[in-house]
């Protein structure tokens, strides 16, 4: 599933060969996606899902939970037919806790995740999905740290909690824009992201995943199937850094996401002298 980051691949870049497909390819593939794929996915999600919350009971550490999260991810990536590689994890020391910020370009972002990433986790989410019915439930008795992105300073409890869950030694993942990208190119950064890594002291780890826009856009159940990259770079510290320096940090993280996820996107690089990087 996944390979060291120092073997290359030829591929081309994630949605030329959609791009190139003819109308009648774009309806065939639009068929398989809704009559092959999504029904797939759901039913793998209501069963795992169930069978998840049910083990929430007796799973205390969340290992049981995480291990669903996985198959659940494994399987979506293998019925739709998109192999992952993984590129740079291979030098960063996992065993470590540390705050993994990644861009945000589709619904496939969270398989790519848990199928990428051979360590425990828990994902940093947005407050407002613990309010839907059962995804929400699950959310909350998984693990997961609800957050308010946009205003930190007002969710003492929810931070409390967070860097606590640092502290213990458990890794968390980050989505710094605070939502999907609707144009598949890196979106500005919420003001508090990295308000966690800064408190509790960790590195972060910048990433970068590469074709799940073009594999899902926003608004659309068609799946179209691609090859997929979770790019690693290297972790930044934040030894010694006050809140005061969270602009300046979020703005260093910021661009080593954007180097990654453009050095091998097909998404066109907005950053002035881009083609000069």
């Amino acid at each position: 599933m996944t390979v060291p980051s120092n073997q290359t691949s030829e591929r081309p870049l994630a949605g030329e060969d959609a791009r190139a497909t003819s109308p009648w390819r774009h309806l065939l593939s639009r068929l398989r996606s809704y009559l092959i794929f999504d029904p797939l996915i759901w039913g793998y999600t209501i069963v795992l899902a169930i069978s998840s919350l049910l083990s929430s009971f007796i799973d205390r550490d969340g290992r049981i939970q995480h291990a669903h999260a996985r198959l659940w991810s494994w399987l979506i990536l293998k019925t739709t037919l998109s192999p992952l590689t993984v590129r740079g994890l291979d030098r960063i020391d996992t065993s470590k806790p540390r705050l993994y910020a990644v861009n945000h370009a589709s619904a496939m972002d969270i398989p790519v995740l848990y199928v990428g990433l051979p360590f425990q986790f828990r994902i940093v989410a947005k407050k407002e999905l613990f309010r839907y019915p059962f995804m929400g439930w699950h959310l909350s008795r998984s693990g997961q740290v609800r957050i308010d992105q946009q205003t930190p300073a007002k969710s003492i409890s929810m931070l409390k909690s967070a860097v606590k869950t640092l502290q213990s030694g458990m890794p968390l993942v980050i989505f710094p824009e605070g939502g999907r990208t609707p144009t598949g190119q890196v979106k500005e950064f919420l003001a508090g992201a990295f308000f966690l890594a800064i408190k509790a002291q960790v590195e972060i780890v910048p990433m970068a995943i590469v074709g799940s826009y073009e594999m899902l856009k926003m608004n659309t159940f068609h799946i179209q199937p691609c090859p997929l990259e979770l790019l690693v770079g290297d972790p930044i510290p934040t030894d010694g850094l006050t809140l005061h320096d969270m602009e300046g940090l979020s703005e260093r993280v910021k661009t080593a996401i954007e180097d990654l996820y453009y050095s091998r996107s097909a998404v066109p690089d907005p950053r002035p002298n881009s083609a000069q990087r």
